[in-house]
């Protein structure tokens, strides 16, 4: 008998946002692009937000606009999902994810117009690369210039008409806050340790 593939913190994101995007396609009738409609309720709309419907601070991270957007955030949430892995618990990688991502739908609650729509899974996985390049360079004693420098070319890279870049700041930044804080502390542990 097979055996299941074992379901990681990587495959269990790519499947619900799969998901969710079979989900939004039925409810908006369309499997090519998420309906305005769709998005409204389930994205981020500012006003929304800003009305009450705070739950889109967290839904708007697993809705994407099309099918080219679940396509493009997936590749890059396997290339630093699974090396996130290598290095961080479960529950971490969980956290880095989660809050990244919240981090990138808040600053763009409160630096973008009140009409902003916006959806995707962009920040938290921005938040999941800056976290496990600040860890690596952190726990292996490199400069985290190194590290600050390559997250800061890879948001350059991203920019573009209809690209959120300031929920790619927002989950970066809190990306890097949290790796560098896990790594500070498992440095501290190990010393701790050996003495």
């Amino acid at each position: 008998m097979r055996k299941l593939p074992k379901l990681t913190p990587t495959i269990f994101l790519v499947t619900a946002n799969i998901v969710v995007y079979i989900f939004t396609s039925v409810v908006g009738g369309d499997f090519i692009q998420t309906s305005d409609s769709v998005l409204l309720q389930y994205g981020q709309f500012n006003l929304s937000v800003w009305n009450g419907w705070f739950w889109q601070l967290l839904t708007s991270i697993f809705v994407h606009v099309d099918i080219i957007h679940l396509g493009l955030n997936t590749l890059f949430l396997i290339i630093f999902g699974f090396r996130a892995e290598e290095l961080f618990t479960t529950p971490e990688y969980f956290f880095v994810y989660m809050l990244s991502g919240l981090s990138g739908s808040l600053l763009t609650l409160f630096l973008m117009s009140p009409l902003t729509l916006s959806a995707g899974a962009s920040g938290a996985i921005f938040g999941m690369y800056g976290a496990g390049i600040i860890y690596m360079r952190k726990t292996f004693g490199q400069s985290i210039v190194g590290a600050l420098l390559y997250s800061f070319l890879l948001l350059l890279l991203t920019m573009g008409t209809g690209v959120n870049i300031v929920a790619h700041f927002g989950g970066l930044a809190a990306g890097l806050i949290i790796g560098y804080a896990l790594a500070r502390s498992r440095r501290e542990i190990l010393w701790i340790e050996e003495y």
